[in-house]
Parts: structure tokens; sequence; C-alpha cells
């Protein structure tokens, strides 16, 4: 017969692996421990521990302030816990960080330099070809000297208003310059191109508008018109450069003549600019140097074709004036372009590595107190 069971449960037995720690930190990041058969004393319950490789840990880092996400793909995340189950858009983002004390320039906007760009222009046009249109009036337009003069001291006077913003450029032939010696931005060039058009555009519409209807025919006879006129202020070369005016077409420039003075004039005008608007010398007086030096440069090209030294200038008086200017325009645009290149050119040979400062264009500079984080969105 069996013999009889005490009335005392006997308590399982457990092997010492798979006794309960003490505390978590006895807690073994191994495998589960493993227990006998047999029921669980309810005082201490033994939790087997369960291991998933479904549901693998993802660590998430936050990336630093200087860290670009140059190539993070927009996130779409379902909000899981919302009501509306709503699709939340995560947009990838620049960011880059400015620690404190460094020194940050701030340079104008394009819009500001393109409108200084059509201001200085109209008010190198608007002065030049003022005096010019009446300079052969007795009495009233004083003379080679003052057309000279007048565009000297309209391009002083509107590079020292307006050059710190834009530069002072004001003519096509400065602005090409600039830019091959490296001293412009290339992405500026068409636009200050496009300012500086239409800017000498409308101050010769203005002159243009301007004139008496009866002064040319009171001046130059009954079939002379207001276009017949304004042509005495265009740049020409042949028969229409101002000396074979002045000779009755006895004595003419031609057309290697006026290419060659107006390239070498232009060459001479950017390279005074390129010289006296560098940093490295300190110059307090460059719109004055500018302006002194297109004077007396005009006053060297007039008698061959009416100085232009700019295209703005020459397209502006075309604009307004007989057939035959329009026609011969082009050689105001070529020349005064090969003049400004020539001499980037040679600036670029004599001078060291220069410093892209858009010539006499002050940008406005201050030192961060605290880091500053920049986020800007990203671009794709």
């Amino acid at each position: 017969m069996p013999k009889d069971t005490p009335d005392t449960p006997t308590e399982p037995q457990v092997e010492p692996s798979a006794a309960a720690p003490e505390s978590p930190d006895d807690v073994d990041a191994g495998p589960a421990a493993t227990t006998t058969e047999g029921p669980v004393d309810e005082a201490a319950p033994v939790e087997p521990v369960v291991e998933s490789t479904d549901a693998p840990d993802v660590e998430t880092e936050t990336p630093a302030a200087e860290t670009t996400a140059a190539e993070a793909p927009s996130v779409a995340v379902e909000g899981a816990d919302s009501e509306d189950d709503d699709e939340i858009e995560i947009d990838a983002y620049d960011a880059y960080a400015i620690p404190a004390g460094t020194v940050v320039t701030v340079g104008p906007s394009l819009f500001a330099r393109v409108g200084a760009e059509v201001f200085g222009t109209f008010v190198l046009v608007l002065v030049g070809l003022g005096i010019a249109l009446y300079n052969g009036l007795t009495g009233l337009g004083g003379g080679i000297l003052a057309v000279g003069l007048g565009f000297g001291i309209a391009v002083f006077a509107a590079a020292s208003a307006v050059g710190h913003i834009s530069g002072g450029h004001f003519n096509p032939a400065v602005t090409l310059g600039a830019a091959i010696a490296g001293r412009t931005a290339w992405k500026d060039l068409l636009p200050y191109w496009l300012a500086q058009v239409v800017g000498g555009a409308l101050a010769a519409a203005v002159i243009f508008i301007a004139i008496p209807q009866t002064l040319p025919a009171a001046i130059a006879g009954e079939d002379a018109t207001t276009r017949t006129f304004f042509s005495g202020v265009s740049n020409g070369f042949g028969e229409h450069s101002p000396i074979a005016t002045a000779s009755s077409g006895q004595i003419e420039f031609g057309l290697v003549a006026a290419l060659l003075v107006e390239i070498v004039v232009t060459a001479v005008f950017v390279g005074v600019i390129l010289g006296v608007t560098d940093r490295r010398t300190k110059s307090t007086t460059a719109p004055l140097a500018i302006g002194l030096a297109l004077a007396v440069l005009i006053l060297v090209a007039i008698p061959v074709t009416n100085g232009s030294l700019n295209p703005a200038r020459s397209l502006a008086s075309a604009l307004f004036s007989e057939s035959w200017a329009i026609q011969q325009v082009w050689l105001f645009w070529v020349a005064p372009l090969a003049g400004g290149a020539l001499a980037a050119l040679l600036y670029r040979a004599f001078a060291s590595e220069p410093v892209q400062d858009n010539l006499l264009e002050e940008d406005e500079s201050f030192v961060t107190t605290e880091d500053v984080l920049v986020v800007e969105e990203h671009k794709a």
C-alpha cells in the first residue's frame, strides 16, 4: 500500500541558476532562466523573460546643429494615437550654427543694387546728354569742356550717392571688367546691364520729350525734325563722326580709328576704376578720381566718336536719333566691352588675387554675441 501523503505540500525544487534575482542589478542580459516542472510558490513567483527578434530596438540620434540634412527626404508619419488619424508631414531642413564672436557680413539685396544702377545711369545720361544736346547753341552749352565735365561730375555725384549700394558701375563695360577681374559676381552681370540700359533710356526719353517742337526747324531748317536734332548727341564714325560734321565731310574717322580709340579710352577708364576701388589702396577719393578720369577721356574721344566709353549711353541716344545711329551702335558695344575686358585681364595679371568686393559697394558687418542656429528649408 502506498504511504500516506503528509498534509503539508512539498515545495518544488528550483535549480540554483533559476533562483529569483535579489535586485534588478543582478539580472543578467543573457537568456531567461529555466525552472523545473511543478507548481510555483505563490509567495515568490518566477516570471520568464521573453526575447523577441521581430521588433528590435531602434536608436534615434539627434544630429548636432552643424549637421546639414542635405539629402534627407520628406517623411510622412501617421499619428496612431490621434482620433482623426491625420498625416503629419515633416520637411527636411538645412541647419548650421554660427558661433558667438563670428563676424557676419550682410550686403544689399539684388533689388536694391539694381535700383541704384538704374538711378546712377539715369543721372549720368541725363546730365551728359542734356549738356551735349545744347552745346552747339551759342552761350548755352559751355563748349566741349562742359560736356566732358558734365559726364565726369555726374558719375562723381552718382557714385558718391549710391556707389555704396551697387558698386557704382553705371556702365556695362565697367560691370564686365569687374566680373572678369573677380571683383563682381558673374550672376550680377545681366541684371546690372539691364538696369543700366533702362536707366539710360529713361534719361534720354526725358531729354527728347523736353525738346521744343519748333527748335529743330529754327536751327537746321524746315526739314529738320526732333530726331535730327537729337542725333547730334549720338555716337558715330565715318561720315557721322563729329570731325566729319565740322569739316563738312572733308575729314572723318573711319571704323578702325573709332574702334581703336574707344577700346583704349575705355580700357584706361576701367583700369582706373579697378585700381582706385581696390580695398588695398585704402583710397577715400575713388568717386572723384573716377569722375575726373571719365571727363578727360571723353574729351579725347569726342572728336572721333562723340565720346562713348559706355554702351548704355550710346544705345540710349541712338533710340531717339535717326536710323544711322542705331545702325552704328554695335561698335559702341563691342569696343567698350573689349576695352573693359582688356583692363580686367591686365589687372588680374599684375595685381594679386582680388577680393570680390563689387567696387564701391559697402557691406554691413556685425559680430554675433551668442551662438546662432540658422535653419533653412532644404532645396532639392
